[in-house]
Order: C-alpha cells, then sequence, then structure tokens
C-alpha cells in the first residue's frame, strides 16, 4: 500500500470522474439543480470520499466497509448517468466520458476489493 489514498489508481480515477459528472452535469436543465443534478453530484463526490476515508480507517475490515460504499455509489451514479441518457441531459461527449470513468472506477474498486479479501 503507498504512503496516501492519493497513490490508489482507484481513488484517481474516481476523482476524474466527480470532476467529469460536474462538467456533465453543468449542462443539465437548471429545473433539475436541486433533482438529478444534487444527486449524481452527491454519488459522485462520495466515491473517492470513501476511498479516502477507508484508506484512513485503523482496520482492513472497515477499509472494506468503505469501499463498498464507494462501490455502491458509483453504482447508483451508473444507474443515473443511464438516466440522464434516456432524458437526453447532457451532452453526448460527457456523457460517454462518464460512463467510461465509471465503468473504470468500478472495475478498479472491485480490484482494490478483492486484493484486501485475499490478504
Amino acid at each position: 500500500m503507498g504512503d496516501s489514498f492519493k497513490d490508489l489508481r482507484a481513488w484517481q480515477r474516481a476523482m476524474e470522474l466527480a470532476l467529469s459528472i460536474y462538467k456533465l452535469t453543468a449542462d443539465f436543465p437548471s429545473n433539475e439543480r436541486f433533482g438529478l443534478t444534487s444527486q449524481m453530484r452527491r454519488a459522485a463526490v462520495s466515491v473517492p470520499s470513501n476511498i479516502a476515508e477507508g484508506y484512513a480507517r485503523s482496520t482492513t475490515g472497515e477499509y472494506l466497509l468503505f469501499l463498498g460504499h464507494a462501490r455502491g455509489s458509483c453504482s447508483e451514479l451508473e444507474t443515473q448517468i443511464l438516466l440522464s441518457k434516456s432524458l437526453d441531459f447532457g451532452k453526448v461527449e460527457n456523457l460517454d466520458e462518464a460512463t467510461a470513468l465509471c465503468n473504470d472506477a468500478g472495475r478498479l474498486l472491485c480490484a482494490l476489493l478483492n486484493s484486501l479479501r485475499a490478504k
């Protein structure tokens, strides 16, 4: 394990995901500011935040719990991105970028979870 949560590829990708969600939702209808926009931004921020918080915990069990929360937020966000596509919210290129980052972050989280469980 590195010296900081910032060394984790999963955290780095989750940060890219959060930034892409902010960029994506900037183009959403203004009447969604307190709806889907807010929900997606909270879920997106939750992914790297839970990775960081889990990393700082005392036990592997606690770390696994927070990584599970991050994975759950990632799946929630994937659902919200799909909904956004169905509603024609956001630019296609931003939706595609968010989808790819969400999938990649999810894969990295699963790999990290499996690695910690194997120890």
